[in-house]
């Protein structure tokens, strides 16, 4: 149960009030006017009672608006970035509700201000990468084989990565409600599992809320991922529960470091023990941002053989 700053003030009001109540009885006690001690009790009682009674309002009208500011603080920690707060009066907590609106003004105009540098960077990228790409097409009868192969996987690559930046930005923004629909998740997974070789898949039927070309994508980039850093085959499993959904991806490679477990999800990350070069180091980073955009999560664990594996975690919305 969450401790009420009101409730504190207030309590510790009553208190200084019974302590002043006891200490007047007992001078009143030592002085002897007349008056009975009973009826001095009344006198300070009433006294406490009154002035308790007449600060409550004042306490909750300040409270109240110190439970508004923290509302507004977890609205912008959880990514709202159009939270504010109403500035109310002239004091301290209105100067802290003011400071916090200009706060999260400078915060969601950075913000926009790289997404859409990403945005438009990632677009206009397109048009030199067409240019290139039909040079290419244009010199292949004159250009050598092996230097026109060459070419060719530099432009997918390149055609690819401009895609993931580009699907890494929409993500930050809020999937609307009537965007979302009714999927398929196993049979969503077979697809996938289906352009692969060496891929076991097992698990039973489970539909739930969501944007299926995330989810799509999602899978795409754990086979993918397993593919290119695993040992065939794959095991793929799905299971399902009553708060949601449980996928996950295996293979028989050496794994992920225990120290790299969590960083192997950050952007453009490359393990010092892989060798390779493939890859852009977005992959794992989308998986995790899809999952919670579907109230999930995205880990990876080791496991018993020595190896890891990845789960992901997708809410029934």
């Amino acid at each position: 149960m969450k401790s009420r700053l009101y409730l504190r003030f207030y309590l510790t009001l009553l208190a200084c009030l019974a302590v002043y109540t006891v200490s007047g009885m007992a001078l009143r006690h030592g002085i002897d006017n007349g008056l009975p001690l009973y009826a001095w009790s009344f006198v300070f009682g009433g006294l406490a009672l009154i002035v308790s009674i007449g600060a409550y309002p004042f306490f909750r009208r300040l409270t109240l608006r110190l439970e508004r500011l923290q509302q507004g603080v977890e609205s912008l920690g959880e990514g709202d970035l159009t939270a504010r707060v109403i500035v109310e009066g002239s004091d301290e907590v209105a100067q802290l509700a003011h400071s916090f609106n200009r706060a999260a003004e400078k915060i969601e105009s950075l913000v926009v201000a790289h997404k859409s540098l990403l945005s438009n960077a990632s677009h206009e990228l397109r048009t030199p990468l067409t240019r290139i790409r039909l040079t290419v097409t244009l010199m292949k009868e004159s250009a050598e084989p092996k230097r026109r192969a060459e070419l060719e996987q530099d432009i997918a690559e390149l055609d690819a990565l401009l895609d993931e930046i580009l699907l890494a930005s929409r993500l930050e923004v809020p999937i609307e409600p009537d965007k979302m629909e009714e999927v398929d998740l196993l049979g969503l997974m077979a697809e996938e599992c289906a352009r692969y070789d060496d891929v076991e898949l097992d698990g039973s039927s489970f539909v739930l809320q969501g944007h299926s070309r995330l989810l799509r994508r999602l899978i795409r980039n754990l086979l993918e991922n397993a593919r290119r850093y695993g040992k065939p085959p794959t095991n793929v499993m799905l299971r399902g529960m009553d708060e949601g959904a449980e996928l996950i991806v295996s293979d028989h490679g050496p794994g992920v470091s225990a120290e790299h477990l969590e960083r192997v999800f950050e952007p453009f990350f490359r393990s010092p023990h892989i060798l390779t070069n493939t890859g852009f180091g977005l992959g794992l980073a989308l998986v995790r941002q899809i999952a919670r955009r579907h109230g999930g999560e995205a880990r990876c664990e080791l496991t018993a053989n020595g190896g890891s594996q990845f789960v992901v975690r997708l809410a029934r919305l």
